[in-house]
C-alpha cells in the first residue's frame, strides 16, 4: 500500500524536527553545537525545511531534494521563500538528468540561498539523474557520481560541523 502525501503538513513537520533536535542535543554524546541535517529526495526537502525553520542545524545538504518551491498546508510558505531563515551553509546534490527537481529548480533555489546571503555550495553531475546515489536500484545508480557525492558531502560536514582544529584523524 503506496503512502500518499496528501497528509504531510510542512507545520507538522517542522514541529517534528524541532523535537528530533531538542532530543539530540539533550544527549550527552551529542555536541548541540555541531548538529546537521541531511536529506535524500523528499528527505532533501525536509533538510531544506529543518534548516530553514530551525538555527539548530549548523549544516544542511540537500541531495536531489524536489518540491522546495511548494508549500504542504494551507497559509503554509514554499521552503524556497524562507531561505532568508537559514542560518547555517547548504550544500545541493543533484543529477542534470533529474525532472524533479530539473536543472531550471536547481538554479531557483541556488539563486534563492545566494540572494538571502546564505553560504551555499551546489554540485551537479552529468549522466545522473533523480535517486542516483540508490546503489540498490540499478537503473538509477551512477556509482562514480554517487562515491564524489558522498566524498563532497564528507568534506562538507567536516568543514563545517568539526570543532575548531578537530580533524578526522
Amino acid at each position: 500500500m503506496a503512502v500518499k502525501r496528501v497528509a504531510f503538513r510542512d507545520d507538522w513537520t517542522v514541529a517534528d524536527l524541532d523535537a528530533a533536535l531538542a532530543l539530540l542535543a539533550g544527549m550527552d554524546s551529542v555536541d548541540e553545537d555541531h548538529i546537521g541535517i541531511l536529506g535524500r529526495c523528499w528527505g532533501g526537502r525536509i533538510a531544506w525545511l529543518g534548516a530553514c525553520s530551525n538555527r539548530g542545524f549548523k549544516a544542511c545538504i540537500v541531495c536531489y531534494g524536489g518540491r522546495v518551491k511548494v508549500a504542504f498546508a494551507d497559509g503554509e510558505t514554499p521552503p524556497i521563500d524562507l531561505a532568508e531563515r537559514i542560518a547555517c551553509p547548504v550544500m545541493g546534490v543533484f543529477g542534470n538528468e533529474d525532472k524533479g527537481p530539473s536543472p531550471d529548480d536547481i538554479d531557483d533555489y541556488e539563486a534563492a540561498l545566494r540572494l538571502a546571503g546564505v553560504s551555499c555550495e551546489f554540485h551537479r553531475y552529468d549522466g545522473a539523474g533523480h535517486g542516483f546515489q540508490d546503489s540498490g536500484n540499478a537503473e538509477r545508480y551512477r556509482p562514480q557520481q554517487s562515491e564524489d557525492a558522498w566524498a563532497k558531502s564528507l568534506d562538507f560536514l567536516a568543514r563545517n560541523l568539526n570543532q575548531e582544529g578537530e580533524t578526522d584523524e
